[in-house]
């Protein structure tokens, strides 16, 4: 069985999770969201050690088979944050960077990852995780609990509309897509989409090293593991990524 443990409590596990396999499971052009910063660059990482994790396994607790990652924010409780926000991933870092910033007591946690090495993968791993993080957020009190979901077979279909791809069911009304799926069977609702929730932008240079390939034209270009076409202009020498992704609101009953 799986464990999740924060970094606060193993700060010793904090390189293996940025390294290695672990870190290798996402492609290149990933790493590279400005927004992230906010979030996983120095200091402001060591303001989350509570809601940042190690996965392990307790017959080997010195190795880390995965990482998770949450922010906490404020939800409900302003004007302007009765609804999750449509930048998705980046907004609600955004979100939380500001809060923490003013000193506003957070009351919600926003799932941002969960990653596996390989070989963790396929066995339920995941489902343990999500409710282990779920358990997490009601112990440190937060009332809410969502998650920017990252589709994990959309990449198979990029020029699909999201809407579409979402809407898709199995024959016993599951959401098509097996990480959704995922979050909908440990008592997940999905709530609304979020069209522009990891926008990557760079040069051509720079993303075509981070993608290792060409960009000879213009154009919606198709980049292995995409969940949609990168936006290209030669003309203006850069390319973006605007990656979709499904906001799911987990129950904290």
């Amino acid at each position: 069985m799986l464990e999740l443990v924060t970094l606060r409590a193993r700060p010793d596990l904090r390189p293996q999770i940025f390294s290695g396999t672990i870190q290798a499971v996402w492609p290149e052009y990933m790493q590279h969201d400005p927004t992230a910063m906010l979030y996983f660059a120095e200091p402001h990482l060591d303001f989350y050690l509570d809601t940042v994790f190690a996965i392990i396994d307790p017959v080997a607790p010195d190795i880390a088979v995965g990482r998770a990652f949450a922010v906490p924010f404020v939800f409900g409780d302003l004007p302007d944050r009765m609804e999750l926000p449509d930048a998705g991933w980046d907004g609600v870092i955004r979100w939380a960077h500001r809060d923490r910033t003013l000193g506003r007591p957070a009351n919600a946690l926003s799932a941002l990852e969960i990653t596996l090495i390989p070989e963790r993968r396929g066995q339920g791993a995941s489902r343990i995780i999500l409710d282990a993080m779920r358990d997490h957020a009601r112990i440190l009190g937060y009332r809410h609990m969502f998650a920017p979901v990252r589709p994990t077979a959309k990449h198979l279909e990029p020029f699909t509309p999201i809407g579409d791809y979402v809407r898709r069911r199995t024959a016993d009304g599951l959401p098509a897509d097996p990480w959704l799926r995922v979050h909908i069977r440990a008592g997940g609702e999905i709530v609304k989409l979020a069209p522009a929730s990891m926008v990557i932008p760079g040069s051509i240079a720079e993303w075509s090293r981070w993608a290792s390939m060409s960009f000879p034209a213009s154009g919606q270009v198709e980049v292995l593991g995409a969940l949609v076409p990168v936006h290209v202009s030669l003309e203006q020498d850069h390319a973006v990524y605007v990656e979709p992704n499904v906001w799911v609101r987990h129950s904290m009953n």
